[in-house]
């Protein structure tokens, strides 16, 4: 039994605790221009070694004392440096973290994307908050694309009083909620969340469709390393799904995000199998109905944006439609500033 007041102690320390492993790696070169890397060795887990990896903009503005971290989504990694030489144009320092078994942090013998808890990805978030704070930056800006919107939320839902830097939450396209038949959401995902520990395989559909909206080598404008961002989704295990349905559960009846939340998801969604031109001007991954419902059950600040013909990830968007959302991003980040 511990007191209320000891409570947020407690949390500091725990967060503390998981950002130790950051002492003993050094900054390395990055293959994306104008970036460097740091590899953190987080305690093992269930699949053996584990790791995660901060990357940061180089230079950083000078000057700055508020900076981004940005957490990708599912099938994911950080590729996307225009969203970082963006920030620092901004006048903000830039940071990103590649999640343990995702992109950079993915070792050898893992299976890529497996969690059991989102739990799990708290100390790779704690890690590069320690080397933000590090770096003499105040303040913190968390951006999250889709999964990584999820795992930023129910991050500050859990650890908000232990993250006083944390400042605000920036969601783009946040998988708040499964994009399946009320059916299924409501029966066959909380079956399956409760069978876990079976560790079922459910096999997605295998379209490409939304790769093939955003690689140049197809209808898109953008090049990332397809092993490490498949171009179809992988088969997904009743873990994971458990991992996320409880997560998504908990936002949903309880989140209090005390920071000011931006809210940003497209104008409409797309189905199907098949790429169309369609795919280029909707999120073909969530429903924005969803997306809208219940990220305004985040918190009590919460400015909601609609970017129109945006994709699911909206800064890989066509370039009107992605200009449009680091508009509205830079506006907002900027009225904060100001408060």
């Amino acid at each position: 039994m511990t007191f209320p007041i000891l409570r947020p102690i407690f949390s500091a320390l725990l967060a503390l605790l998981g950002a130790l492993p950051l002492c003993a790696q050094t900054w390395e070169a990055d293959w994306l221009r104008n970036y460097e890397h740091r590899i953190v060795v987080q305690p093992d887990d269930y699949s053996g070694a584990v790791v995660s990896t901060i990357v940061r903009h180089t230079p950083q503005p000078e000057g700055a004392r508020t900076a981004v971290v940005y957490v990708h989504g599912f099938n994911d990694y950080f590729f996307q440096g225009q969203l970082g030489d963006s920030v620092t144009a901004h006048g903000f320092a830039f940071y990103a973290t590649d999640l343990r078994k995702y992109g950079r942090s993915w070792r050898e013998g893992q299976t890529l994307f497996e969690v059991r808890r989102l739990r799990e990805y708290f100390p790779d978030i704690d890690s590069t908050l320690a080397a933000v704070r590090a770096d003499g930056y105040e303040r913190v800006y968390l951006m999250g694309h889709s999964t990584g919107g999820l795992v930023c939320a129910y991050y500050l839902s859990k650890m908000g009083d232990a993250r006083p830097e944390v400042c605000g939450l920036i969601l783009n396209s946040p998988f708040l909620d499964m994009n399946l038949s009320p059916m299924l959401e409501k029966v066959a995902v909380p079956v399956a969340s409760a069978l876990s520990f079976l560790n079922l395989k459910f096999k997605q559909s295998g379209s490409t469709a939304y790769a093939q909206s955003l690689l140049s080598q197809y209808h898109g404008e953008w090049d990332y390393d397809t092993s490490l961002k498949l171009e179809a989704s992988p088969t997904v295990t009743s873990r994971w799904l458990g991992a996320i349905h409880r997560a998504q559960r908990r936002l949903k009846r309880r989140a209090h995000i005390g920071v000011p939340i931006l809210l940003l998801h497209s104008s409409q969604s797309i189905g199907g199998d098949e790429w169309t031109s369609d795919f280029n001007r909707a999120d073909a991954v969530l429903d924005v109905a969803d997306i809208a419902k219940y990220g305004q059950r985040l918190g009590d600040d919460i400015t909601e944006v609609t970017i129109t013909d945006g994709m699911h990830d909206l800064i890989l968007s066509r370039r009107d439609v992605r200009d449009e959302t680091y508009r509205q991003i830079f506006l907002w980040m900027v009225g904060q500033e100001k408060k």
